[in-house]
């Protein structure tokens, strides 16, 4: 098994807790997030459930001490207030002490802010300055500036494997020594756009989604941020840091099959597992738990399961499960998020249920652990899939 890069950070915010000490909390009380929208203003407000995080974005920015005026979009204030966690936890207190970098992935950037000032823009001067806070290179930026990092710094936008790939990302600069250490992650709010979008697919739930259940109806929207610090062994061994967990294997593909829906044989999940087996040098039968993607989309959940299948065989599986049902589909943050329930569940010997299962699907004869429970684990797999066939998953081993 390959040693893997060592976790020494997280953090996270999302519609089930602000830290991740609230965040576990939740998923060991089986309490979710997912309700009415209550901050954003659409017409869908009264129609959908989505995982709303619940500060206004006054809140937030108390939070972080902005200024009054400031170009701060709802997804890199929640960014900021995540990374900041995650570089609390690692105990950093000297960005320029090593080299440093941070790769974060969102697929909306600052689109929130674009909804808000759009419609006057040309009307009202001092609307142009938010302009600059619509694009995801933005978002980075500040969250960035506001966490001092100032070496390398880099976004990802391959839709819902975004924090994934930036994870992968990091984990690979550190360990081809391009980089001592590397805050790694993604964010992403809740906007008009992506409820529109998603609407226009008829993939919203209107109810609490139901991964991997033969009636799913579709998934429940999220908004949250998380990321993590990794770090070189050389510094976990000269400042004598605790480990929180290794990435130890990672990869992404394409199944090249459609802009907006997964090939029915699971060919570009298939190959993500697969890659990713390889790179942590262990065999399938190695893997204590996977954390699916699992978005209770008809599509997804048939496509993942069948990817499954191919990998594991169907009745040799390990236990799997969905988080989606606590938090909702949190886009390009989804693997971040991911990755810290993953690592929470390494090291508290425990599996978080896939909440609202009642029907085994037809078409084969998985189903998800339901219940929480306790088990000792060495290695997770962690799955994230996104439009456009962008397949990424990572392996975390303790």
């Amino acid at each position: 098994m390959s040693k893997g890069i060592a976790i020494t950070g997280m953090g996270i915010i999302s519609s089930i807790g602000d830290t991740v000490e609230d965040n576990f909390h939740a998923l060991r009380s089986t309490v979710h997030g997912i309700s009415r929208i209550e901050f954003l203003e659409t017409k869908h407000k009264d129609a959908i459930m989505v995982g709303e995080i619940k500060k206004t974005n006054k809140d937030l920015e108390n939070t972080l001490g902005l200024p009054a005026i400031n170009s701060f979009s709802r997804t890199a204030m929640i960014g900021a207030i995540a990374a900041k966690e995650a570089l609390d936890n690692a105990k950093i207190d000297s960005i320029d002490k090593y080299r440093t970098g941070f790769v974060s992935g969102t697929s909306v950037g600052g689109m929130d802010m674009t909804e808000r000032h759009y419609l006057k823009y040309h009307e009202i001067k001092e609307n142009r300055r938010y302009i600059e806070a619509q694009h995801a290179g933005f978002t980075t930026e500040s969250i960035s500036n506001y966490l001092g990092i100032r070496g390398y710094v880099s976004t990802i936008s391959t839709a819902c494997s975004s924090a994934a790939n930036a994870i992968m990302l990091g984990a690979r600069m550190i360990k081809a020594g391009k980089i001592d250490r590397i805050v790694v992650g993604g964010t992403d709010a809740l906007s008009k756009f992506t409820i529109n979008g998603f609407g226009t697919l008829m993939i919203l739930s209107d109810e609490e989604c139901t991964p991997f259940d033969e009636n799913r109806k579709g998934l429940n929207l999220g908004e949250a941020a998380a990321y993590l610090v990794l770090e070189s062994d050389e510094i976990v061994t000269k400042e004598n840091k605790e480990v929180l967990g290794r990435v130890s294997g990672w990869a992404n593909a394409n199944d090249a099959y459609h802009q907006t829906a997964s090939s029915s044989d699971g060919e570009g999940a298939y190959l993500a597992m697969k890659k990713a087996l390889e790179v942590a040098n262990i065999s399938s039968e190695d893997i204590d738990y996977i954390n699916a993607h699992g978005t209770a989309t008809p599509n997804n959940d048939l496509s993942e399961g069948v990817a499954m299948t191919r990998i594991f065989g169907e009745d040799t599986i390990p236990t799997f499960s969905s988080t989606k049902a606590f938090t909702g589909h949190t886009l390009a943050a989804a693997g971040s998020v991911e990755a810290v329930y993953s690592i929470l569940s390494l090291r508290e010997h425990l599996i978080f249920p896939n909440l609202n299962f009642q029907t085994r699907m037809k078409e084969f004869s998985l189903i998800p652990q339901t219940e929480l429970i306790s088990k000792e684990m060495k290695t997770i797999l962690s799955n994230s899939f996104g439009f456009g066939g962008n397949c990424s998953t990572l392996i975390f081993t303790r």
